[in-house]
């Protein structure tokens, strides 16, 4: 089930501040009064470096608020406050937001929402909220409804037992006492236990102040949310943001909907992902050229310059993977980053990119180019020999390098012969690959009575790509988002602009490779 996007229900606040702070006369417990009005809910936060909230599904949450309803065991909410006032959730904010979103009816897409993301909720969120408030209101019933009950002709002795409930029942509260940096390690030690943070994220939180981090979280919210850059000039900030919102543009229009039933997808899989975080951190270090032990080898960016760096760096790449930029190669998504059944593949993703990035630097793109077709021919068919390469190497990062040698080596050869299977067979032969298996017989899979949305994505996607449009210069599919329209007779020579002296290209073949 899809996870729900709770980040706006909390709000995030930088929690260093100095001067320590002791929890004496504190309370120690919330109810649903403390969410609804008073002095409590308007100065709660989450600490700036907090993963976001949204690794609940809608059975989480209904799992969640019944078990606040009927008065069921909930672990204690672990606050800090700090000297200015301000509540800081070391440990529960899922659990709070869960709640709050129930009360205010925003499961990503409600007033609360709408007011921290702006015009940017995506449509893979707001059905994800829709079908999640149907589940709640069906099973839960909506907090209005309950809350006025009492006050209604003949209520329902159900829904008058949950507003009994709701005045009587509260979460406890446990206290952070110390400084800003005592309650940071304690809400990172926390945090490891039992239900640890991905390696990556939690290098994320670590190193939230590094200009690849702040431009990974810009660009995953196509710079709305929380600002990670608010301390850098006004100027500064603006063009963060305008640059996000270009590159999350690039790497996540159009939504992806499965089962797929069309080639027009998105490079880089679903926002709503745990892999999205990850993936687009990847992202801009690969297009910067950051290693991946960065945490000790860069600055914390004071200025926002870095960052600003880092963004433009990071979208003269996804220019050149698919867009409508002069420089764009265009890069089919089904057949460089997904799998035949619809799904997204981060290694592939990686792969495809240092490729990129090495043709680049080989100044090889004409010979790309020239046998692309033959190319992608390859990828569609063989792409399993790139998991057996990704097998040896033990991880997808470890085998990078070596999947970009296995690549130019396939180049290299098909510019001598056409042949895909021919080239293949003379590649395996070799000392060097011979650890790589042709596959002879079709893996059997599990046989289902009904068809699954792998099944379903499948059929659809290997009947439309024998129809693919393809470009009229190298022959390689076509995406959406890169297409160029070309003279075939050029300007210069005379041709003209009608439909007839018109074809279908990449960008980079029509305004590069052509001329």
């Amino acid at each position: 089930m899809a996870k729900v996007n709770l980040d706006a229900i909390i709000p995030r606040e930088d929690f260093e501040v100095t001067g320590n702070q002791n929890s004496t006369n504190l309370f120690n417990s919330i109810s649903i009064s403390n969410f609804t009005g008073g002095f409590f809910y308007p100065f709660l936060r989450k600490p700036d470096f907090q993963r976001e909230t949204n690794e609940w599904d809608a059975k989480k949450i209904v799992e969640f608020v019944e078990s606040y309803i009927n008065g069921e065991l909930i672990p204690a909410i672990i606050l800090w406050r700090n000297n200015s006032g301000l509540y800081f959730v070391i440990d529960g904010a899922h659990r709070l937001s869960a709640l709050i979103s129930w009360i205010k009816d925003d499961y990503g897409d409600g007033e609360i929402s709408k007011k921290f993301y702006g015009d940017s909720i995506n449509d893979e969120h707001k059905d994800i909220a829709e079908k999640t408030r149907k589940i709640i209101n069906k099973k839960i019933g909506r907090y209005e409804d309950i809350i006025n009950a009492p006050y209604t002709d003949k209520p329902s002795e159900n829904l008058i037992q949950k507003a009994k409930n709701l005045g009587a029942y509260s979460i406890q509260v446990q206290w952070v006492d110390g400084d800003a940096k005592k309650a940071e390690k304690s809400f990172f030690k926390i945090n490891q236990q039992p239900s640890k943070i991905d390696p990556t994220e939690l290098k994320i939180l670590e190193s939230r102040k590094k200009g690849n981090c702040i431009a990974a979280r810009a660009i995953i919210r196509g710079g709305q949310g929380h600002k990670y850059w608010s301390d850098f000039s006004a100027e500064i900030q603006a063009e963060i943001q305008k640059l996000s919102k270009e590159i999350n543009e690039i790497i996540y229009n159009p939504t992806l909907k499965t089962p797929v039933k069309t080639l027009d997808i998105p490079i880089g899989g679903k926002l709503v992902s745990a892999q999205s975080l990850p993936l687009i951190l990847e992202f801009v270090n690969m297009a910067n050229n950051i290693a991946a032990d960065f945490s000790e080898k860069l600055s914390d960016d004071i200025d926002g310059s870095e960052t600003l760096k880092y963004l433009k760096n990071t979208r003269k790449l996804a220019w050149r993977i698919n867009s409508v930029h002069p420089s764009s190669l265009g890069l089919h998504p089904i057949v460089y980053f997904y799998s035949i059944e619809g799904k997204h593949k981060p290694a592939s993703f990686y792969f495809t990119l240092a490729f990129v990035i090495e043709l680049e630097k080989k100044n090889k793109y004409k010979e790309f180019i020239e046998i692309r077709d033959k190319f992608e021919d390859f990828l569609l068919n063989y792409d399993y020999l790139i998991q057996q390469i990704s097998r040896k190497y033990r991880s997808a990062f470890a085998a990078i390098p070596h999947v970009v040698d296995f690549y130019f080596e396939i180049l290299n050869k098909l510019k001598i012969e056409e042949d895909v299977k021919k080239v293949i067979d003379e590649i395996i032969k070799s000392e060097k690959y011979k650890y790589l298996t042709l596959q002879t017989l079709l893996e059997y899979k599990d046989i289902y009575r009904n068809f699954t949305t792998d099944s379903k994505s499948e059929v659809f996607i290997k009947e439309a790509i024998k129809n693919g449009i393809k470009c009229s210069i190298c022959n390689g599919f076509i995406h959406k988002n890169s297409i160029s329209i070309d003279h075939i007779d050029r300007k210069e020579d005379g041709g003209k602009g009608n439909a007839e002296n018109g074809q279908i290209t990449h960008p980079f073949c029509n305004t590069t490779y052509k001329n």
